[in-house]
């Protein structure tokens, strides 16, 4: 983070903004709401918990905004309306306290640092979250369509006065159990009434659906290395100042790629290593295919024997009962009656 004291590096390098759910439900409902021209945006609060180091915003409502699409430095915002909202909000739930705003952006504007001031009024450090809410083309397509930014005095290295600026910091999606249970509830009627199937968007995904969740990650992945290389050319031609905090985050990322053409121990290693999850596979398919057969044979078994005990007489039904009862099988009370009648028979030939 160039241009920054020590203290905002040390406040700032750790910090980390989740968005819940109901926060882009929320977003993505009050534009809707909104005819959004080429240039105008929405705005809300973002209510949640802020403990230094990481900002949870939890909730959120929409706040009446109205700027000059000629002059963005000219904009109206009710600040009575927000007084009046987050009390009522207070009756509901007093852990939530505003730590920032939201608009749909899809950038930065001019004034961001001005309306960033007045929330100053509800929050010390208020949080800026751009939410991109375009259906297509929007940053959604390929990755979380958040930024989140804080505001802070750059420091110039030709010794002239500071600058207010925005500084930018990691953002994550997280949910609660009762979230989640709600975001499937509604990826499943997106599904159907999308005519896709209604578990293609749960865990019993069809195989056409997890390839192309493959091809959207691979999309995501193809868009981020364009934008680095479009850094790099930019840094390159003298267009853009070097950031050493990118730079370092690119040779890290360098640094962990496996040099997989030069050294063949690594290469060796890795495909020990997909060798071995294969034949872990493999194995698995045996068992689970060995363990049906088992079953499919233990089912034609007692098939059988309830189709041979359905055949059988009164009298042998009563044998058979008998028998249970008397705590023997019924095969060697048979056994033992063709024994003695084979016996009787016998004697009988000897006395003739």
């Amino acid at each position: 983070m160039p241009g920054l004291t020590t203290a905002q590096v040390n406040a700032l390098s750790g910090t980390n903004v989740v968005i819940h759910p109901l926060v882009l439900l929320s977003v993505v409902d009050h534009a809707s709401r909104v005819p959004l021209g080429k240039n105008r945006r929405v705005l809300g609060l973002l209510l949640g918990q802020d403990d230094g180091k990481t900002v949870n915003c939890a909730n959120s409502f929409a706040i009446p905004f109205e700027e000059d699409e000629r002059d963005p430095k000219t904009f109206f915002l009710d600040l009575d309306y927000v007084e009046e909202m987050w009390r009522m909000f207070r009756k509901v739930n007093a852990k939530e306290r505003p730590v920032g705003f939201y608009h749909s952006g899809p950038r930065l504007r001019s004034s961001d640092l001005e309306i960033t001031e007045l929330f100053k009024r509800f929050c010390p450090r208020p949080v800026m979250v751009i939410v991109d809410v375009r259906a297509q083309g929007g940053r959604g397509d390929t990755g979380i369509p958040t930024d989140a930014y804080f505001p802070v005095e750059e420091i110039r290295d030709d010794g002239t006065a500071t600058q207010r600026t925005f500084t930018h910091v990691p953002t994550s999606i997280e949910a609660e159990e009762a979230e989640e249970i709600g975001v499937e509830h509604l990826l499943r009627d997106v599904a159907s009434t999308s005519g896709a199937p209604s578990s293609s968007l749960l865990t019993t995904q069809s195989l056409s659906t997890k390839v192309a969740a493959q091809l959207n990650a691979i999309e995501g992945l193809r868009t981020r290395l364009n934008e680095i290389n479009d850094y790099l050319t930019s840094v390159r031609n003298n267009k853009l100042p070097v950031n050493h905090q990118i730079i370092y985050h690119l040779q890290e990322i360098m640094g962990l790629l496996p040099q997989l053409g030069g050294d063949l121990d690594i290469g060796k290693a890795f495909r020990v290593d997909s060798n071995d999850s294969s034949l872990v596979v493999y194995l698995s398919s045996m068992v689970r295919t060995v363990l049906a057969l088992h079953d499919l044979i233990e089912n034609r078994i007692v098939n059988a024997q309830q189709e041979i005990d359905d055949a059988k007489s009164p009298e042998e039904r009563a044998a058979d009962e008998a028998a249970a009862a008397a705590g023997v099988k019924a095969a060697d009370v048979e056994k033992a009656r063709k024994e003695r009648k084979d016996e009787e028979e016998k004697s009988k030939a000897n006395k003739k």
